[in-house]
């Protein structure tokens, strides 16, 4: 089993337990490496000095025994100076760039996905998703992420509204457009075994098709939970990495602290 997780969510954003707990639980699991990756985003914002103040204290106290990187989960549309610190940065596209007066996450729930889709692109399921990638091809650009989190979180309820067709080349054509363009950046994305791992979703993030093509446009990866509880930290591990040897990857990439305290990113053969 993977010994490494970067998407960690805590109290301090819209997880369900401590640092400390998730700390506890990722000892417990045998776990080498984890970071924290609290929400910065508009609706989601964390107390950034606190956050960090604690996971630092927690680096600090479990030196020798856990490498635990102080992350960020931030926002395309979200200022990046709100982080000063970060050890690492999730590059994730909650939102459409639309202005309504409700939310406008994607991720919200299956019923503002379906009002922002009629009221921003008059019902046209494939022009949001358009928009959406269109928004998520700047995630570099605008965040300096160190990799990209949930690559296709556009179809977060898919699998409740039967919406669009994930086949469709109306689809799969700018989704493909912007993850070449994020390769040639040279950015890795996370395999995401978030929604699978609470049971919302029987594909992973990207879903299948598209990690194959990640894999043939020479694409890096790593693997994460998102977990928001203790019992996620590891979930769906197993699934995500059978998945990505039947894609064609060989191995996954995690961050850890060189032996001069700067992060740096290693590859780790798939299924050791």
């Amino acid at each position: 089993m993977l010994k490494a997780n970067y998407h960690t969510h805590t109290v301090f954003c819209d997880g369900d337990n401590t640092a400390q707990e998730m700390v506890d639980r990722a000892l417990e699991l045998g776990f080498e490496h984890l970071g924290f990756s609290g929400h910065m985003d508009e609706e989601i914002h964390m107390d950034w000095p606190a956050y960090f103040d604690e996971i630092t204290r927690l680096c600090s106290a479990y030196a020798g025994k856990l490498d635990i990187l102080c992350g960020v989960e931030l926002d395309t549309l979200y200022d990046p100076a709100c982080c000063p610190g970060a050890e690492y940065i999730i590059g994730s596209t909650h939102y459409v760039d639309v202005d309504v007066p409700f939310p406008r996450a994607i991720d919200y729930s299956a019923e503002v996905s379906q009002r922002l889709c009629n009221e921003c692109y008059g019902g046209d399921w494939y022009a949001m998703c358009r928009s959406y990638y269109e928004t998520e091809a700047t995630v570099y650009e605008r965040t300096h992420c160190t990799f990209v989190g949930h690559f296709d979180l556009i179809a977060r309820f898919n699998d409740q509204l039967h919406a669009f067709d994930e086949t469709d080349r109306r689809y799969i054509a700018p989704a493909l457009e912007t993850m070449a363009y994020l390769v040639e950046c040279g950015i890795p994305f996370e395999i995401n075994c978030g929604a699978h791992n609470r049971g919302r979703k029987a594909e992973l993030y990207p879903r299948q098709s598209l990690l194959r093509a990640l894999h043939d446009m020479g694409g890096e990866i790593l693997i994460n939970s998102d977990a928001h509880q203790t019992a996620c930290l590891a979930g769906s591990f197993d699934v995500a990495e059978e998945r990505a040897l039947a894609c064609g990857f060989d191995h996954v990439n995690i961050l850890v602290h060189n032996a001069t305290g700067k992060v740096e990113m290693r590859g780790v053969a798939l299924g050791r």
